[in-house]
């Protein structure tokens, strides 16, 4: 998801107290920045931040950071997070960069649990690198999850699930659940959070696709990233 260029994104994501500026002086350090020893989750390509700030209200006990690309989007996202809703959540950070740079962000390990939910699809073959379930960016994760740590991704774009299915098999992770149509799968969607696109999609009756995977440490060592 890509928003129009606003000229204000910028200061405003450079004064919020919310965002982290420099997140490559943090690696290793995160729950030194949440003041606690909780556990880290985080979504990338988090969008205009609901599904996030849903997450961090319904389990304070984790900490959340969500990843934006887009400076305009990310705005969209902290007006969000400014509302009466949202504002006095202290278990949410939010950082602008690319997905690529997420092992210059955080240590190994760092990690508990990796969102992705509607990512770009690529749909041309020549880009199929960049996807964010391509073995490219599974060596990411990888190196940045604990070792039982968990990846979740969701998407409308069959063609992408599937790949991304042979994806998580070839790599070596253990797929633990997947479907076609998650909001008819009564156990796997029955703590679901919606994001505002699930909304907008399953309204009309267009089924959503969901897998769970997670490390496979016992049958495969970390690849080098």
């Amino acid at each position: 998801m890509r928003l129009r260029n606003i000229p204000r994104a910028e200061g405003t994501i450079q004064k919020h107290q919310a965002v982290i500026k420099r997140p490559e002086d943090q690696k290793g350090c995160w729950k030194q920045v949440f003041g606690n020893q909780r556990p880290i989750y985080i979504e990338i390509g988090m969008g205009k931040g609901q599904f996030l700030m849903n997450m961090a209200k319904r389990y304070p006990e984790i900490n959340f950071i969500g990843i934006e690309r887009y400076s305009s989007v990310l705005l969209r996202a902290l007006e969000k997070y400014d509302t009466e809703e949202y504002q006095d959540l202290t278990n949410v950070r939010f950082i602008c960069m690319d997905a690529r740079d997420v092992i210059n962000v955080f240590a190994k390990g760092e990690v508990g649990r990796i969102y992705l939910n509607f990512s770009d699809p690529w749909p041309k073959a020549r880009h199929a690198k960049r996807r964010l379930t391509s073995s490219e960016f599974l060596k990411r994760y990888d190196h940045i999850l604990v070792d039982d740590g968990v990846l979740e991704f969701k998407t409308d774009n069959t063609e992408l699930f599937n790949f991304s299915l042979e994806q998580i098999r070839e790599f070596g992770w253990i797929l633990k659940k997947y479907t076609y149509d998650l909001h008819h799968h009564e156990e796997m969607n029955e703590d679901n959070v919606m994001t505002e696109y699930e909304e907008k999609f399953s309204a009309k009756g267009n089924p959503i696709n969901k897998l769970i995977a997670c490390r496979n440490v016992t049958n495969k060592m970390s690849m080098p990233v």
